[in-house]
């Protein structure tokens, strides 16, 4: 069984940021395996179905960004899941260029609030992470200001097309592993 949460922030005014591709994500990811987003449970709106034949619950905390761990933690603890083998967590990255994408079975928060309350919640670090590059934070600009923010009209054409990419890669780590979907699709 796996768990695969996408990070955002709930409500129309953070449709489209950066910091909601974790939810975009997910969305395709849904929509690709016909699961609907059709019940409340864990701080989350969830989906329950198939991926690649395994039994999969779609997160989508509904905690806002920094507080994702509580939704999260919740939903591993219910389920009784091995992190480090069955909890995939897609969100956004600064540090990537617009549309690059990064999997990585462990690792630090690397800044981002939302996966640094996961780490701490769920007291360990190893769990599978799909990196969505949105881009660094252009000089002058507030850090928060910038994830919160829009993407340009050529920006959101990139983060289509990498959307159905980061959905593709959710599949190959479920079917054939997270070492194998890293060699494929980091770039």
């Amino acid at each position: 069984m796996y768990i695969i949460a996408g990070l955002g922030n709930p409500g129309t005014q953070y449709e489209g940021t950066r910091h909601n591709t974790g939810f975009s994500v997910i969305d395709t990811i849904a929509e690709k395996a016909g699961i609907p987003f059709d019940f409340e449970k864990y701080k989350a709106i969830c989906g329950k179905g198939i991926i690649e034949g395994e039994k999969t619950v779609l997160v989508k905390p509904l905690t806002f960004m920094n507080l994702s761990g509580e939704s999260i933690s919740q939903a591993v603890s219910y389920y009784k899941i091995r992190p480090e083998n069955e909890l995939i967590v897609i969100y956004d990255d600064i540090d990537p260029d617009v549309g690059r994408l990064r999997i990585r079975e462990n690792g630090s928060a690397g800044g981002h609030n939302g996966m640094k309350n996961i780490i701490a919640l769920l007291g360990t670090d190893r769990f599978i992470r799909v990196r969505v590059g949105v881009g660094a934070k252009p000089a002058g600009w507030d850090l928060a200001d910038w994830v919160l923010n829009h993407f340009s009209e050529e920006d959101r054409a990139v983060m289509k097309d990498i959307r159905k990419t980061a959905a593709d890669s959710v599949s190959c780590i479920i079917k054939e592993g997270a070492e194998i979907a890293m060699n494929r699709f980091n770039r």
